[in-house]
């Protein structure tokens, strides 16, 4: 496979993107995976988006909550929290280039057996089905339409298991849901979006999606983030890269391979941006 370097949640952390980019040879034909959460809590929200803007088709980026969440923000559909450091890009005068472009971006992607998403997959969803209900979503994203379809999409709660009979804006949450919000679940795919905890300290019943019995995509490589208490997570089909850089962690990325055993592993530590305990 083509030279493919994974990172994870950048969340606003371009001074530790740039350490990253010069610690690893950027060849013209290396291209680089983003795993969501590209912007919020860090301090350069901005400088960040412009960044992966000026990679073009070297870059790919899925779109995790905290870019959801600016999305939001920019339709009307969210107010500012006291946490958020998105203000830079609301008040930029290439603001409305930048917000079509990040709702321009994937919910999955796949390619050479590798499977993006910003923070997992529901175990009842096969690869195939996985890609089609993303594209149901960004579908409405990109469309002229995108700012109501927010407004609906956090106007309600949702449900926290999926159903193949669910249909309009309940359809689209559970699908928001399961590819950028879910970390623990019950064997039968029920998210419980509200626990964060690593899985070492979960709940009796509760497990990672990773580790539900049967899960569909099983075979599939999946590159993901956003479980900071998680950690670094490497295994044959597994590929977690959230360790924590905005909350003084590290910035982490990894060169993918067919070989498990050939991937390589660069970290950058970074300073604390926030304090650990707010949902990353």
């Amino acid at each position: 496979m083509p030279s493919i370097v994974a990172i994870g949640d950048l969340q606003g952390c371009a001074a530790s993107l740039e350490q990253l980019f010069d610690r690893i040879d950027n060849t013209p034909q290396r291209r680089w995976w983003f795993c969501g959460d590209l912007v919020n809590r860090g301090p350069a929200s901005l400088a960040s988006l412009r960044r992966l803007m000026s990679l073009g088709e070297r870059a790919v980026a899925v779109l995790g909550n905290h870019d959801l969440h600016l999305l939001g923000i920019a339709a009307g559909a969210r107010e500012l929290q006291s946490a958020d450091t998105v203000s830079d890009v609301l008040a930029a005068p290439d603001c409305k280039a930048l917000i079509d472009w990040l709702r321009h971006q994937p919910l999955a992607h796949h390619e050479h057996g590798h499977l993006l998403v910003h923070a997992g997959v529901l175990p009842q969803w096969s690869l195939e089905q996985t890609l089609a209900l993303a594209g149901e979503v960004e579908a409405r994203l990109r469309g002229p339409d995108w700012k109501r379809f927010l407004r609906d999409l956090y106007g309600g709660k949702s449900p926290t298991r999926w159903d193949d009979r669910l249909s309009g804006i309940e359809r689209a949450r559970v699908i928001v849901n399961g590819l950028t919000r879910i970390r623990l679940c019950d064997a039968l795919g029920e998210m419980a979006l509200k626990n964060t905890s690593a899985p070492t300290q979960a709940p009796a019943g509760l497990m990672p999606w990773f580790d539900v019995p049967g899960r569909r995509t099983a075979d599939t490589t999946i590159v993901f983030g956003h479980w900071s208490t998680l950690g670094l997570k490497l295994a044959p089909h597994l590929v977690g890269l959230d360790t924590g850089c905005v909350w003084g962690g590290k910035l982490t990325a990894v060169e993918l391979s067919d070989d498990p055993g050939q991937r390589r592993l660069w970290q950058i530590a970074c300073p604390e941006a926030q304090r650990p305990g707010a949902d990353g």
